[in-house]
């Protein structure tokens, strides 16, 4: 393991202390950050995104797709845990726990709603799951949500909180708007991957290109990953330290939802008898979301300074530190499986 994966943990949190320093020190730097954007998506962020996936992407091999899209366990699995189980357990969780703030309330469900396309492939990659499964399970993802997210927000803000006699709230997104963010965030490093590892063993061989080129580029995945985070955390940096009451009451109910999802998907792929690889890809995929989508989202919908926005904000506060942590018990965990885990290429 290299020195970068080794202290992972180190690096994460001096990336979120340094983010928020500089947010709160540094006057207008996160007007200047987000006056450049991709699809409502400031672009430093989406550049950290970017090259966060490729290396990811580019240590999939395509040419074994095939045996994952046959294990309809997994892929049936996948779907009922992210389309069904997460979106009504964040809006079970932001009721319960934000009951007298329904601007977090409305936060945090936007944020269950969207399913996570990006950051799992880096969770995944560093559990040592299925690289092809989580292509796959991501891509899946994708597609449902450029279907089912405004129909989701509008049950789960406006229908069902009628129904309980609770307060209703209507979030203007369109299906074009989705489909573009999934097209960069997904598509474009998705396609670079592909395009890397069919140029690159045409030319060179797979020897060549698992054993020279992998290596090489494996480092810029956890790099995009650290800018991301300051990134982020710079452009929130006031928000979160003016706001620790409100952001500790946030963090509660997301807490609560990535332990239980994560745990869910992990013990359905046990149950189900899936491998180590193919249980861990389950188990993130089920438990990460799409942070930028849900802050983009919520600032075009309600504001770049809406309690909306905060809560969005928070859940990539909680979930990287909780999903990094969720990597070392994952690795821990993998001795008890049958089959044992691949060896990683980049390490």
């Amino acid at each position: 393991m290299s020195s970068l994966d080794r202290f992972l943990p180190v690096w994460i949190g001096a990336a979120m202390g340094l983010g928020l320093l500089l947010g709160r020190n540094i006057p207008g730097l996160d007007t200047a950050l987000d006056a450049v954007q991709i699809h409502g998506v400031s672009l430093p962020i989406a550049i950290g995104l970017l090259v966060m996936m490729y290396p990811p992407l580019a240590k999939v091999r395509y040419d074994k797709i095939g045996t994952v899209t046959s294990d309809r366990r997994m892929i049936f699995s996948s779907i009922i845990l992210n389309w069904l189980v997460g979106p009504a357990l964040m809006f079970t969780l932001a009721w319960t726990f934000l009951p007298d703030l329904p601007e977090y309330q409305t936060g945090l469900i936007i944020v269950g709603l969207a399913r996570c396309i990006a950051m799992v492939i880096i969770w995944n990659d560093l559990a040592c799951g299925d690289r092809e499964a989580a292509a796959v399970l991501v891509a899946i993802n994708s597609v449902f949500q450029i279907i089912a997210f405004a129909t989701l927000g509008w049950f789960y803000l406006s229908v069902l909180p009628g129904w309980l006699g609770l307060q209703q709230t209507v979030l203007d997104v369109s299906f074009q708007e989705i489909a573009v963010s999934v097209l960069i965030f997904l598509g474009v490093p998705l396609l670079a991957g592909y395009f890397s590892r069919r140029i690159g063993e045409a030319t060179k061989g797979r020897v060549w290109y698992e054993d020279r080129f992998l290596p090489r580029i494996s480092p810029f995945a956890l790099l995009g990953l650290l800018f991301t985070i300051v990134i982020l955390f710079a452009l929130q940096g006031d928000q979160i330290t003016s706001k620790p009451f409100d952001v500790a009451r946030i963090a509660i109910p997301l807490l609560i939802y990535f332990a239980v999802m994560w745990g869910g998907g992990y013990l359905l792929g046990r149950a189900l008898n899936l491998s180590y690889e193919r249980t861990t890809t389950l188990a993130f995929t089920a438990a990460g979301n799409n942070f930028e989508l849900a802050i983009a989202v919520a600032i075009a919908t309600f504001g770049v300074t809406s309690g909306q926005a905060l809560a969005g904000v928070v859940g990539p506060l909680i979930e990287v530190p909780v999903l990094v942590a969720l990597v070392y018990v994952s690795l821990a965990l993998r001795d008890r499986f049958p089959i044992k885990p691949s060896k990683r290429l980049d390490s």
